[in-house]
């Protein structure tokens, strides 16, 4: 019941999915670009674990990352890591190329990479948030940038996409009062989650619309 009165229930569950099933193929010494709080950190086994931040001078992943960066370079040398894994933190960078470049750069030859990144979101952690990439763009992005793709997964590729950007939308309007928040959370949006999971099992899938992009990379 805690779970399904999520507003962020039916796209989070989505995600940890996909990221679960590929995470055998990420090992060795890894790097969280983006880490936030580790949230997949238990999905991955590894010789070393080390999270990466934006250091924008605020204290809110002070406490979870391991090092910061400037936004530019990373703090590490070339050919240090065997796998990277960089979780819904491409949509928030200005500069996708340099940001990828720097993944490629400290990645070790043949070394994996993880990514995912919206298709489908409302604007979020404003005013840092930048762009939106269809699975077209990003193969095309990712392949500039000297990275083959493996596997790619949409993630909530059917009518739950739906039923998500509904209980966002009705979690966005009623959160700033309190009492309207939790009828909103138990009347609105419970239900929602749960009509949303029920027809995306019955209804067929559209890879045409979805939530997220997860890509299986490799450096060349």
């Amino acid at each position: 019941m805690g779970t399904l009165i999520n507003p962020f229930y039916i796209a989070r569950k989505g995600l940890a999915k996909h990221i679960r099933e590929l995470s055998p193929e990420i090992s060795g010494k890894i790097l969280d670009v983006g880490c936030g709080t580790k949230p997949y950190k238990n999905f991955f086994k590894f010789s070393e674990y080390i999270g990466l931040e934006y250091d924008t001078g605020i204290d809110l992943y002070k406490k979870s990352a391991d090092y910061f960066y400037d936004g530019k370079k990373f703090p590490f040398n070339a050919e240090t890591f065997d796998s990277i894994i960089c979780n819904q933190v491409l949509e928030h960078v200005f500069e996708p190329e340099d940001f990828l470049k720097e993944i490629f750069r400290v990645l070790k030859p043949h070394g994996k990479l993880l990514i995912t990144v919206p298709f489908v979101w409302d604007e979020h952690e404003q005013p840092f948030d930048y762009a939106r990439y269809s699975s077209f763009g990003l193969k095309y992005l990712l392949e500039k940038c000297g990275f083959r793709i493996i596997k790619h997964k949409k993630s909530i590729n059917n009518i739950s996409v739906i039923f998500q950007l509904l209980s966002d939308y009705f979690y966005k309007i009623s959160n700033k009062q309190k009492l309207f928040k939790w009828v909103t959370i138990v009347f609105i949006i419970f239900p929602l989650n749960l009509i949303g999971i029920i027809l995306g099992i019955i209804l067929p899938n559209n890879n045409d619309l979805f939530l997220d992009n997860i890509i299986l990379a490799e450096k060349l």
